[in-house]
């Protein structure tokens, strides 16, 4: 009963006499429900609608949301499962995990499904469902077929499932990690990509993704040290989306990052450790759907992105009341939030 409180009536209510007890389009309160229960109207009959001021856009995030958290909850159990049977249920995966993937990556607002996917806690399966999303939503501006979608929805989804085999201690630390620890949890590359391998009817390309995710096109990455082109194309794009949902997300040893200083540091990788093509794909795509948008600026002001610069495109033009704010002018304001 209590989840139809703040929501819109489509509908008159009637009694069974036909007497309007509530007019359509209000708004249900307590006082409302008891009502119904006095007058013993059945609430599987009432119908409501979403308030008039909250647009379109947020039941989709809603409903995003939704299938994200259910999506966590589902790889939170499923690798409890394999860390117990010490197997990975690969056709259980692809029929019931991927499916919600792939639906919740069809979010057409990029904002809201950042902010769905974002980790808020629970990190380590929550990031397992965001790279999955993002990865499944890069591919498709890649212009990848739908098989080879299919196929970077499961590997972006498995690609940590080493971590099984890595202790909470170290997962969950919330300080920087000595140095035999990070050496400790670089080996879950190693770990996922020796458990797929062992997986009857896995394409090998998702094994090489669990090994490969960290590997950087300058050679600085792990476990092997591997240079642009020899790094599966899969594994480059789990990369870009690896990178970017950490970043995004609320960590045990960090805070999530102000918008301005992702897309910074997103820049930097551009030049030598992240593959720059999908990189600027995936930048692009972002930054033009800024325009429109409420952001929230660093001095603590909020505004309108209006224009996008086309050659300082992370400093837009943004509109605050009856002024507009040149950010690449302004270089000391940045956006620190994007708003949904």
């Amino acid at each position: 009963m209590r989840e139809l409180l703040g929501k819109k009536l489509k509908y008159d209510v009637t009694t069974s006499y036909g007497l309007v007890l509530l007019p359509s389009k209000s708004v249900l309160n307590q006082e409302h429900l008891d009502l119904f229960q006095q007058h013993r109207i059945d609430l599987m009959d009432i119908m409501t609608t979403e308030d008039e001021q909250e647009s379109e856009s947020g039941s989709s995030l809603d409903s995003t949301e939704l299938l994200v958290q259910r999506a966590s909850q589902y790889a939170k159990d499923l690798f409890e499962r394999i860390q117990s049977q010490k197997k990975i249920p690969l056709l259980e995966i692809k029929n019931e995990l991927i499916p919600i993937v792939q639906q919740a990556a069809e979010n057409p607002d990029l904002f809201q499904l950042f902010q769905a996917v974002k980790a808020k806690d629970e990190y380590t399966h929550q990031h397992n469902i965001g790279v999955g999303i993002l990865s499944t939503l890069i591919g498709k501006w890649l212009n990848l077929e739908d098989n080879e979608v299919a196929l970077l929805s499961l590997a972006a989804t498995m690609h940590d499932v080493g971590k099984i085999k890595i202790s909470e201690e170290i997962l969950m630390k919330p300080g920087k990690l000595t140095s035999d620890e990070y050496d400790e949890m670089k080996q879950h590359t190693i770990r996922g990509y020796n458990m797929l391998r062992e997986t009857v009817g896995i394409n090998y390309r998702v094994a090489l993704v669990a090994l490969q995710h960290h590997e950087r096109a300058d050679g600085t990455g792990y476990p092997l040290g591997l240079r642009d082109t020899q790094i599966d194309r899969m594994s480059r794009i789990v990369a870009v989306a690896d990178v970017f949902h950490a970043m995004s997300s609320k960590r045990p040893y960090h805070e999530m990052m102000p918008f301005y200083e992702v897309v910074s540091r997103m820049r930097e990788g551009f030049f030598g450790e992240l593959d720059p093509h999908i990189v600027s794909v995936f930048l692009t795509n972002m930054i033009q759907n800024l325009i429109g948008r409420k952001v929230m600026l660093t001095d603590g002001r909020w505004g309108e992105v209006v224009y996008i610069n086309p050659t300082d495109d992370t400093n837009p033009l943004v509109k605050i009341d009856d002024i507009f704010v040149d950010l690449s002018r302004e270089r000391h304001i940045h956006i620190k939030e994007v708003v949904v």
